[in-house]
């Protein structure tokens, strides 16, 4: 038996005053085992991209909240211009941690779970505050520019030099990366029909932080200290698999699992054939369940009464309840987004 789902959503207001769209998919009828936060991928959205992975992991036992990044799904800003990457970092930090000390909430393990450009996020989350978390769900993450992609310093430095003056010009040339990443065709005219999704080509000034940040954590990726599980189709041609492995290899982590799918491509868990999803949500809960221990959890006190400085503007709330040719895909030299037959696992634990 299923166990029943409520969503809610709520709106709030970041320390810039730009209004911020978050939701969360919670276990109606019992009290949740731990928190699950979700980072999304670039261009991407919690409330419909994401709301399979939140009621997956909310029927599993989690409560899961997620929060649309300035510019991106519902959230009001720039149609997904990055100013900052930090001011993703620091919106995410202060919902995150607003959930975090609410009463019913201070004693539950907290988990980060980040996809494509939201697995960046979900590691800057960990070296901003590297005592919040218990571990993170990594799934194709964007956390080192691959060989294969890399652009000439030369050309990097033009770019940086007209920045200021067009950071908002769609500029950069990509390919269809929705062809790239989602294997499923019926999967793939889905998320082609969802208008809060980004499909136009990425801002300069988007491109220059994301390869910046990319370059920042390729650098410091042994600081990388706290459980994670890295996940990622060895098909996959948006974010090459040498980047989850360069992770799990360099991460001063004494807890750290890194799975690879063969011919699974970028969207492990939106794009892929029904079975395969139901395999990587079996590894995912798997790992949440290992690592979910009571009296595992550091209690968050909060800094003050304000819901730690995020502004609450409007709140609805609704119960949730929550295909398969092989496509052709032409192969990208460079993109950016937010993917079985058997599959590989390594495993360093220290427990």
């Amino acid at each position: 038996m299923k166990m029943e789902v409520e969503y809610q959503e709520e709106y709030i207001r970041n320390s810039r005053g730009v209004q911020l769209f978050t939701c969360r998919w919670l276990p109606s009828s019992s009290s949740p085992l731990a928190l699950v936060f979700l980072c999304h991928g670039y261009g991407m959205e919690c409330s419909g991209f994401m709301r399979e992975c939140g009621v997956r992991l909310a029927r599993a036992g989690y409560a899961v909240f997620g929060v649309d990044y300035e510019g991106h799904g519902r959230s009001k800003g720039s149609r997904c211009y990055i100013k900052k990457f930090e001011n993703i970092i620091n919106d995410c930090y202060n919902f995150f941690k607003s959930v975090s000390v609410q009463e019913e909430y201070r004693n539950k393990c907290r988990f980060l779970y980040g996809e494509s450009m939201g697995g960046a996020v979900a590691l800057l989350l960990h070296k901003k505050d590297p005592t919040l978390w218990n571990g993170a769900i990594l799934v194709a993450p964007m956390c080192k520019i691959s060989e294969k992609v890399k652009p000439h310093p030369v050309i990097v430095n033009i770019l940086t030099q007209v920045v200021d003056v067009i950071p908002k010009w769609k500029i950069v040339p990509t390919k269809d990366v929705i062809d790239a990443a989602f294997k499923d065709p019926v999967k793939r005219e889905q998320i082609r029909s969802n208008n809060l999704i980004y499909q136009d080509k990425p801002r300069l000034k988007t491109a220059l932080e994301m390869l910046r940040t990319s370059m920042s954590l390729e650098n410091s990726l042994s600081e990388v200290t706290l459980p994670f599980f890295v996940l990622h189709g060895e098909a996959d041609i948006v974010t090459d698999p040498e980047v989850s492995r360069a992770l799990y290899e360099r991460a001063g982590s004494t807890d750290k699992t890194i799975r690879l799918y063969p011919e699974m491509w970028h969207a492990l868990t939106s794009g892929e054939p029904d079975e395969n999803v139901d395999i990587v949500f079996r590894d995912i809960i798997g790992w949440l369940e290992k690592h979910t221990t009571v009296g595992n959890a550091v209690t968050v006190q909060p800094i003050h009464p304000f819901r730690n400085g995020v502004e609450m503007c409007t709140t609805s709330a609704s119960s949730a309840t929550t295909n398969k040719q092989q496509p052709q895909r032409t192969v990208s030299a460079g993109s950016y987004c937010c993917g079985l037959k058997g599959r590989r696992t390594l495993h360093h634990s220290s427990l």
